[in-house]
């Protein structure tokens, strides 16, 4: 089982237990969700985010499935005069070469290749760092560009996807090793004349966060943001800043240490960017009512992050609540996003929701669900970010249900 369905049902068996744990785009007054695709098994099971090109093509993996039944890579064609077509990229084998069970989204450079990691599989069995390129005449090839180690230095299992800079570097996390054994953040770089170098930015300690599930981000000068699941000072998991060094090396500051009073805890998304340098995310536990919280970390003048909580979910009414996926902003400052239970549909601890938070004048947010999964053929427990397209409709994945049970991609539009 992928890693993070494994922390869905073991977070939502806590929660049922003991009740606790810029683009424009048109206002969501009223919206319609549609299935583009529904997965059979044999083309994936399990999809995690999306991703555009510049052709509206959407791409992205299947946890498992496919034709060894280790994951996919796919993609999805807006056909002529509606629908679209799958096609099936690559598929993983579980051959201690090639990586398996790929869950986090991928990403292009400036070529059109595309990057992601898997969860497991490689050459030692802890993951692995790939690339898909295009072929000239169709079809793509796959090359591992990293297999990681459980040798004390490298880290393993990297849960997160990949990010890359103007010079091509990648960046990414794993859920563990390095040298303390809580995970890392590496940078992973071309040589001249093929192959690539990885490099260890960072381990963590406890102290300042353990278990690194989420992406990473950059702000304009090049430093790099994320979250940690667990760990630092409360327990309960951090907002971490690693900054570039004269001489190659990184400084790591915690901007929060989440799991205090009616603080969230348990951070598993990205951190979002507005355009004035506030950060946003999700934390899958605690708040008000135990079941997950939205949260705004603002800048200080002088130094130092004031985190708000800008909404507490609730498992009562029509809300979700469990925000596995991290949130986007659009041109108006709305936030989307996407609960894994919960909903109209979701009574029993299935469903989930895509919600949107506006802010209120005078201060506050308001929260409206656009769209409650669990309704017949419709896809249950989305779990990975929301994109927009150019006409502000919004696509995602939902890592269950849909026609025959193993996961869907949706559309919402207004």
């Amino acid at each position: 089982m992928s890693s993070k369905k494994t922390l869905i049902l073991l977070i939502m068996t806590l929660v049922v237990v003991s009740g606790f744990l810029a683009t424009a785009a048109p206002a969501f007054a009223a919206s319609k969700e549609k299935v583009l695709h529904s997965f059979n098994g044999k083309d994936g099971n399990g999809p995690a985010g999306l991703i555009f090109d510049g052709s509206g093509n959407l791409y992205g993996t299947t946890s498992v499935g496919g034709k060894y039944d280790y994951g996919t890579v796919f993609e999805l064609s807006p056909k002529t005069g509606g629908g679209w077509t799958e096609t099936v990229l690559h598929n993983f084998d579980y051959n201690h070469k090639d990586g398996t069970l790929p869950e986090p989204s991928l990403i292009f450079d400036r070529s059109g290749n595309l990057y992601g990691t898997t969860d497991l599989g490689g050459k030692y069995e802890y993951g692995t760092a790939f690339e898909l390129s295009p072929k000239a005449g169709g079809g793509w090839t796959e090359t591992v560009l990293h297999s990681f180690n459980h040798n004390g230095k490298d880290g393993t299992y990297p849960y997160a996807g990949l990010i890359v800079d103007a010079d091509g570097n990648l960046y990414g996390t794993t859920w563990e090793g390095g040298k303390y054994g809580d995970g890392t953040v590496f940078e992973l770089s071309p040589k001249t004349g093929g192959g690539w170098t990885e490099t260890i930015l960072h381990s963590f300690n406890d102290e300042d966060g353990v278990l690194p599930e989420a992406s990473l981000i950059f702000d304009a000068s090049g430093n790099l943001y994320g979250t940690t699941f667990l760990g630092g000072k409360d327990g309960g998991g951090t907002a971490f800043e690693l900054s570039p060094k004269t001489g190659g090396r990184w400084t790591e500051k915690v901007l929060h240490n989440f799991g205090k009073g009616s603080d969230g805890q348990y951070p598993v998304a990205s951190l979002t960017f507005d355009a004035t340098g506030n950060l946003y995310s999700t934390t899958v536990g605690d708040g008000k009512y135990g079941y997950g919280t939205v949260f705004e970390l603002s800048p200080k003048t002088g130094g130092g992050w004031t985190e708000t909580i800008l909404h507490d979910f609730n498992n009562g009414g029509n809300g979700g609540y469990i925000p596995f996926a991290a949130l986007i902003l659009d041109a108006s400052g709305n936030l989307y996003g996407a609960t894994s239970a919960g909903g109209k549909y979701g009574s029993n601890g299935a469903g989930g929701t895509v919600f949107e938070l506006s802010p209120k004048t005078g201060g506050g947010w308001t929260e409206t669900v656009l769209h409650s999964f669990g309704n017949g053929a419709d896809g249950n427990s989305p779990a990975s970010a929301l994109i927009f397209d150019s006409s502000g409709n919004l696509y995602g994945t939902t890592t269950v249900g849909g026609k025959d049970g193993y996961g869907t991609v949706f559309e919402v539009s207004p």
